[in-house]
């Protein structure tokens, strides 16, 4: 059903661009608090989602696995060579056990899965705003965002997410168990990390990751990956449609 708005793709994508252009250029743009800088906000993200499912879907097309741009030899041997996990195998042996010994504090540590109060905690310091100085959340779309949680009470499952996230992530970096999916939700703690204020070690495990995810395929070699890889496939590799043959000339006299 959504190979009928494939063509579609460009216009959104563009739309979501010019609402960016709009929300981030320094002469025209909506002020925060808005509610048109709240609108704007809300249309980009809904967009954004919109395109990334119908660029998915593009999968299926005749041309979908046509490389307009070959990248360097250089990259292409670091993110598909399986000899190129070797150079990936210490990143990720950090990453899981920076992830392990975080988790296993807080599993062992007081404050996150007895209630959450530690965490609880984080988030007040995080939203406030000072009278003087910068806040620590520069977006206000976060700090709404943890100020909702705060207001319903949400530290003590939260607490529990976060543990167990921290704990599957290192455990899989370091078994190298499924490697660019595990390095996609280590970015995505780090982010929120980063979102909340927090830098430390943060910005270097973001981009070590951000590598993982990238050589996924190659990045876990050294590791369980492979042998999932190859039983588990990839849900991805979609059947791609075939262009109808065309048309015999017509001969004419």
């Amino acid at each position: 059903m959504l190979a009928r708005y494939r063509t579609l793709v460009t216009p959104l994508a563009l739309l979501a661009a010019a609402i960016l252009f709009w929300m981030e250029n320094p002469w025209f743009y909506p002020a925060e608090g808005t509610a048109e800088r709240a609108v704007a906000t809300v249309a980009f993200w809904i967009l954004t989602v919109v395109v990334l499912v119908l660029m998915f879907e593009d999968r299926h097309a005749p041309d979908a696995e046509v490389v307009n741009v070959e990248g360097p030899a250089f990259t292409r041997y670091l993110f598909s060579n399986t000899r190129g996990g070797l150079f990936w195998l210490p990143i990720r042996i950090f990453l899981g056990f920076e992830w392990l010994v975080a988790g296993w504090h807080k599993l062992t540590g007081t404050g996150w899965i007895d209630g959450g109060s530690s965490l609880l905690g984080y988030w007040q310091n995080a939203v406030k705003v000072p009278a003087e100085g910068s806040a620590p959340i520069t977006f206000d779309w976060y700090r709404s965002f943890l100020q909702l949680l705060i207001d319903n009470h949400a530290q003590g499952w939260f607490a529990w997410l976060i543990v167990i996230g921290e704990l599957a992530v290192g455990i899989a970096l370091l078994v190298g168990a499924l490697v660019g999916i595990a390095a996609f939700f280590g970015v995505v703690m780090n982010m929120s990390y980063l979102l909340a204020g927090s830098t430390s070690v943060n910005p270097i495990m973001f981009a070590f990751a951000v590598g993982l995810m990238l050589a996924w395929r190659v990045a876990g070699y050294y590791g369980l990956d492979r042998w999932l890889l190859p039983r588990l496939g990839v849900p991805w590799r979609a059947p791609v449609e075939s262009r109808p043959p065309a048309a015999p000339p017509v001969a004419t006299s």
